[in-house]
């Protein structure tokens, strides 16, 4: 774990380059997380059904997206600004999905979801562009799906299964701000049975943590 560790600090040393005009470096982590396969994660809940559309606009079944591989599934509205937000997931993807593919034992294991709560404004076509060159498809090493749903009714039941709370703060045209939506950031680990294992906040989403939890999952069999 020592060499991937050092391999991974590397990357995120060189890393905002690569991810984009509004990349910044992940800090450090101010602490040693436990070695993988030290402690236990507990099955928290299931991770819940509904539908969900793709990029091309056709509408599937979440379950597809969180069965059969371990899968790291971030909740975020693409026009989030809060440095510390959805900005963050994505840069914490980048960085875990880097290091996945290059380390022969999560090859083939792992796919990562970004799921908007934003219907309105995320729309599949809204989704292709912040994907980028992110999205992949299904054969991909490791896949990164960019989904969204039709309406606040399909994506109500989402949120809750989560347990994702979501507020709308009107826009403020004294200020010049638009509507924004206030909310906690919450990205899930979720098992092979599409049960979530753990939730990260913005204090320990980071990519050794996420890493490590994965590694752990893989020697609970």
């Amino acid at each position: 774990m020592r060499l991937r560790a050092a391999a991974l600090a590397a990357w995120l040393a060189g890393a905002a380059p690569a991810l984009g005009h509004d990349a910044r470096a992940l800090p450090p982590l101010d602490y040693e997380p436990p070695a993988p396969g030290t402690y236990t994660l507990h099955r928290i809940m299931a991770a819940p059904d509904g539908e969900v559309l793709g990029l091309d606009g056709r509408p599937q079944p979440l379950r597809r997206f969180t069965r059969d591989r371990i899968t790291l599934l971030g909740l975020i509205y693409t026009t989030c600004i809060d440095p510390e937000g959805c900005p963050l997931a994505t840069r914490v993807f980048d960085a875990v999905r880097q290091a996945v593919g290059d380390d022969p034992a999560l090859r083939n294991q792992v796919r990562l979801v970004t799921l908007s709560f934003d219907p309105a404004r995320d729309t599949p076509a809204a989704m292709r562009g912040y994907a980028g060159h992110r999205a992949t498809a299904d054969g991909a090493r490791v896949p990164w799906y960019f989904l969204t749903t039709r309406s606040p009714a399909t994506l109500a039941p989402l949120l809750d299964g989560f347990g994702q709370d979501v507020r709308s703060v009107p826009p403020d045209p004294a200020r010049g701000t638009p509507r924004e939506l206030s909310h906690v950031l919450k990205v899930f680990l979720i098992d092979r049975a599409g049960l979530v294992r753990e939730i990260y906040d913005s204090t320990f989403l980071h990519p050794r943590t996420v890493l490590n939890d994965i590694h752990t999952l893989l020697k609970d069999r």
